[in-house]
């Protein structure tokens, strides 16, 4: 069981997640999917699709964002990387229910992998999947890179970070240091089981995630390929649009290189 659950206290979660249950109109080109994670508790995802015989990315998306803010980024992926673009909501987020925690954030990675394994299976899509997580979202996909090997052919990290404790240090909030060491530890370990190739994204002066933590994740990387792209100016949520052409490159390169 994941050490995430030892920050998983209110004031740590009152500061890390901003639940926003905006939602869209489904567009013609994508789907919602309902992903039971527990009990009755369902987490919503929307697949954005336009080839079957593209791979598809699995993005876990950033704090401040939901599955239908990417209703218009999705044909970037389409056109300049050739992929079909599968976006995961968190609990509480859109239309999933429940309330977002870190413990949550790993367990429903899982469940949210298999079910859409099963669902691109169903659908005769390519079954290759690739796994990316933008800001919070670096949390599940580092767990999902660490645990499936042989089944994820590579991952993308955005504006992340090693660790979801560098929350809990900025707001200084009252966690002893030896629970806070556990869960670093466990990350730091989780970043060394990762073999798969990796391409990490982080702009140059992002003020909210240092870009010193971008160099971490790629330095503990166990990955025998891994790639750093520096966005020039980018601060943490201007990175796509600093270097749109750039950006999407990266990512198209990477994809289908990496093989």
């Amino acid at each position: 069981m994941t050490s995430y659950y030892l920050i998983d206290k209110p004031l740590a979660l009152q500061h890390a997640f901003y639940p926003d249950k905006t939602r869209s109109t489904c567009p013609d080109y994508a789907s919602d999917l309902l992903i039971r994670v527990q009990d009755d508790t369902y987490v919503s995802c929307r697949l954005f699709a336009s080839n079957p015989e593209y791979p598809t990315v699995l993005f876990f998306h950033g704090n401040g964002e939901v599955a239908s803010d990417y209703d218009s980024i999705a044909p970037y992926f389409f056109k300049l990387c050739s992929v079909n673009l599968l976006v995961a909501e968190y609990r509480g987020y859109g239309a999933s229910d429940g309330f977002p925690t870190f413990a949550g954030l790993i367990a429903d990675a899982h469940r949210i992998f298999r079910n859409v394994s099963e669902e691109i299976s169903k659908m005769s899509f390519r079954k290759e999947i690739w796994v990316m997580g933008r800001s919070m979202g670096s949390v599940p996909a580092l767990e999902l890179a660490a645990s499936y090997p042989l089944e994820i052919p590579g991952m993308i990290i955005e504006s992340g970070f090693p660790c979801a404790t560098r929350i809990v240090r900025r707001h200084r909030i009252p966690i002893p240091e030896s629970e806070l060491k556990i869960v670093e530890d466990e990350c730091l370990q989780k970043l060394r089981r990762i073999t798969i190739p990796s391409l990490i994204i982080h702009g140059e002066r992002d003020s909210l995630v240092d870009i010193k933590e971008a160099y971490t994740i790629e330095r503990e990387l166990s990955s025998a390929e891994k790639r750093i792209f520096i966005i020039p100016g980018a601060d943490h949520n201007s990175v796509m649009v600093m270097d749109i052409d750039g950006y999407f490159k990266a990512i198209g390169d990477f994809i289908h290189t990496s093989r």
